[in-house]
């Protein structure tokens, strides 16, 4: 779990009678996926584990971020401890969920947190391991146990208090990051570790993101990739793509490009991913939510900006599915029940403006599912009318339209049968 939420997508397009318009395939980050953490769903939501898995699928969900719990793993101290089939760890759980993804051709990107009281002085699993040894250890058997895993993340949001003790980089840095790093590059060749994984603020007794990453780089962190969690830290006010503070010790997705820079000063050519990101809806969060289709905007505003930053590789959403207790998360593209948010469509169906110059705009969008990639676009004029004819998606699912087109046009994209959710032209 992390901050505060919401998804994006910024608006989209509409004909005005005989705009000419051009269709051609946009260029995408190399390798960007996009994906889904929800780790009760997947270990208890209704229905069996194929439904669930099946259900993300039919969404187009290119990868999911999965947590692998290694004080629930290993609640008692093994005697081998590099070795997965020491009878102290128990992967029952787990191995259904990874194995289950696996099995139907999703990428799975696994994130170790937790530290068994154990390994840290009978302490809460919040506490980092008193020896980095022990840490490593587990990290080499879980990549004995999922060779097949390419993406690892170490910790989630250690610059806040709840989440690490002591909450300070060099620990990170010292009893987790490195040792992790050394041992899942021993055992998996092409293996790419995150860290990082920030909160967007620091919280009580935390760090900002921005001190956290100069103390990594003071600690000589080594990861492929930096990863955080870039949520919105004014839900009412704050878009993907506009918001946000240019001078505060925070990220969000607003102040992406901050972000950008400040990774490349610390660790050079690493890659970013954005390993959490969210909006809660109104309802059923009456204080820090948005409206469903607000939601849904989003979710399509922030599938833009990660496209458009080069180096980010992932995205992924924060929650399948709202948690039940009101004071949880609500950023589910599903109400507890099952029922759809709009933001279940724009997930399948991203569709959004890219620039507008003039009464020109590019509107970019993405058919995520492979059996959908034919697709048209639809204009509301008293009723929706085919505004191009079936065309083809490229390769990866992208596309981009530009034409002529009025302010407070409403389009969608169709595929399939299935029609995301209607944009309002800016």
């Amino acid at each position: 779990m992390s901050f505060l939420g919401r998804l994006a997508l910024l608006t989209v397009l509409v004909f005005a009678g005989g705009a000419l318009a051009i269709a051609q395939t946009s260029h995408a980050a190399p390798g960007i996926q996009y994906g889904i953490k929800d780790d009760a769903w997947l270990l208890h939501g209704p229905g069996t584990l194929d439904q669930r898995i099946a259900t993300l699928q039919s969404l187009g969900v290119q990868i999911v971020r999965f947590g692998l719990r290694w004080d629930q793993i290993a609640p008692t101290e093994p005697q081998n401890p590099t070795d997965p089939d020491d009878p102290a760890y128990l992967w029952d759980g787990w191995d259904t969920v990874v194995q289950g993804l696996h099995a139907h051709d999703i990428d799975v990107m696994l994130d170790i947190w937790g530290t068994p009281a154990w390994a840290n002085g009978g302490r809460s699993p919040n506490w980092a391991p008193t020896q980095k040894a022990a840490f490593a250890d587990f990290a080499a058997a879980a990549a004995a146990r999922y060779p097949w895993v390419r993406r690892w993340l170490v910790w989630n949001e250690p610059n806040q208090r709840r989440w690490l003790r002591p909450t300070s980089a060099s620990v990170y840095v010292s009893r987790l990051l490195n040792p992790a790093y050394r041992a899942l590059h021993r055992a998996i060749p092409g293996v790419q570790v995150g860290g990082g994984v920030t909160a967007p603020r620091g919280d009580m007794g935390g760090v900002s993101p921005v001190t956290w990453i100069r103390g990594m780089r003071r600690a000589h962190a080594r990861l492929d990739a930096f990863a955080d969690n870039p949520y919105p830290l004014d839900p009412r006010r704050e878009t993907p793509l506009s918001g946000g503070c240019s001078h505060c010790l925070t990220y969000s997705m607003a102040t992406l490009p901050r972000l950008l820079a400040a990774v490349r000063a610390a660790f050079g050519g690493a890659r970013v991913w954005l390993t959490e990101y969210g909006y809660q809806t109104d309802p059923p969060d009456r204080i820090l939510g948005v409206s469903p289709a607000r939601q849904a905007q989003y979710e399509s505003e922030a599938a833009l900006r990660a496209y458009l930053s080069p180096r980010v590789d992932v995205l992924i959403h924060f929650l399948y599915q709202d948690e039940p207790d009101l004071g949880g998360w609500q950023s589910g593209l599903v109400y507890v029940g099952g029922r759809a948010k709009p933001s279940l469509r724009a997930f399948q169906l991203p569709l959004a403006v890219q620039r507008r110059r003039g009464a020109k705009v590019t509107l970019w969008g993405e058919v995520r599912a492979p059996e959908l990639r034919a697709y048209r676009l639809e204009v509301y004029r008293r009723g929706w009318h085919a505004l191009t004819s079936l065309r083809r998606a490229g390769r990866r699912g992208f596309f981009a339209w530009t034409g002529t087109l009025p302010r407070g046009s409403r389009v969608r994209v169709v595929a399939g049968g299935l029609a995301g959710p209607p944009l309002r032209v800016s």
